[in-house]
């Protein structure tokens, strides 16, 4: 694991993407943990998934970016089922996110370049970094939890600011961000980042 010291030098905030991603990662798999099976087909604030194809997706992006933060050829067009592989995927989730930060964490993953594009590992690690925060959003606020990042959190939040605004056009441009939504008044740090990304931080999951 990294060091963490913040930018004054003072220790307990996280600063690497490994310390970063070890933050969402303890907040993540709780609202996983918490999913029950009668949640898998809600929609979710990301339209393009309900709960078990975000699950899905998040299993696909946890293995790949293992792949990339050791500079290792990445494959995202295959998506596999994993909920549907066992009932044990709350906690095979929980084994593959601790195995994303280890990745991470591993010395000289944030440096050089990595994947197709060969984009700064750095900018690679805050993407993965950004999936396992803002998707974790969308799971907890499809089923009711909540998830309000505080503490050392914020470090993670103040990480993805910059990542957001750094992507955004072209992660507009290929749909993978939606156009940025109005900010509610008095909008935390996170309720502008989600905004940023095209969420609405006020979404509620639809009355059947």
């Amino acid at each position: 694991m990294n060091d963490i010291h913040g930018n004054n030098g003072s220790p307990g905030i996280p600063r690497g993407i490994g310390d970063l991603l070890d933050v969402a990662v303890r907040r993540a798999v709780p609202v996983v943990g918490a999913l029950p099976d009668g949640c898998l087909e809600a929609a979710t604030p990301c339209a393009e998934f309900d709960v078990k194809a975000l699950v899905n997706h998040l299993f696909q992006v946890m293995e790949q970016f293992q792949r990339l933060a050791a500079k290792q050829d990445s494959d995202f067009t295959e998506s596999a089922d994993r909920v549907a592989e066992g009932p044990d995927w709350r906690e095979r989730f929980g084994e593959e996110a601790r195995k994303l930060v280890a990745a991470w964490s591993a010395p000289g993953a944030e440096e050089g370049t990595t994947g197709a594009m060969n984009m700064p590992a750095a900018t690679v690690g805050s993407m993965v970094l950004l999936d396992l925060t803002v998707h974790i959003w969308d799971l907890a606020r499809a089923t009711g939890q909540g998830y309000v990042p505080e503490g050392e959190a914020l470090a993670v939040v103040e990480r993805l600011a910059g990542t957001v605004a750094e992507l955004a056009p072209t992660a507009r441009s290929m749909g993978v961000f939606g156009e940025a939504v109005p900010e509610p008044a008095g909008a935390s740090a996170f309720e502008r980042l989600l905004a940023a990304t095209g969420r609405d931080p006020r979404w509620a999951a639809p009355v059947s």
